[in-house]
């Protein structure tokens, strides 16, 4: 891929890129996404740490602690606007969880799975034909 991807928060202050192509979306529906979203979850883009590098602002981070997997998830987001940017769990693993509409074009992506979707709520739409995990997927391999 010679172009990296782009996105920034709401009012321009958080600007990233993501050097790597992103062949899927992944939507949780676990409570801390829907309360921190105030919708009914998050559409993300899991991608390797080391490809994800914010070019402008600093974003602000929150210690979610009373994750129900019960790993400590930052979550950060633009302090100026409160638009979530991106996660991520405690240790890093090796990978960063962005926010999908904070991409400045992610029409040729599509959600391939939901996680959470015990939590669910009633009225959130879920593809059938997307693999669907009831809680957390595993964790993928380490980085080499």
């Amino acid at each position: 891929m010679s172009t990296a991807l782009t996105g920034g928060c709401l009012c321009g202050a958080i600007r990233y890129t993501i050097s790597a192509p992103i062949t899927q979306l992944r939507a949780c529906h676990c409570k801390n996404c829907q309360k921190s979203s105030g919708g009914a979850g998050t559409v993300n883009a899991v991608v390797p740490s080391d490809v994800f590098k914010i070019t402008k602002g600093a974003p602000n981070r929150y210690d979610d602690r009373a994750t129900h997997s019960g790993r400590v998830l930052s979550r950060h987001f633009c302090a100026a606007c409160g638009s979530p940017i991106y996660s991520q769990r405690n240790p890093n693993p090796g990978f960063v969880v962005v926010r999908a509409g904070t991409l400045d074009d992610s029409s040729a992506m599509k959600i391939t799975t939901n996680i959470w979707t015990a939590s669910a709520r009633p009225w959130a739409y879920i593809d059938p034909a997307s693999e669907c995990l009831p809680g957390n997927p595993p964790l993928p391999p380490p980085a080499r």
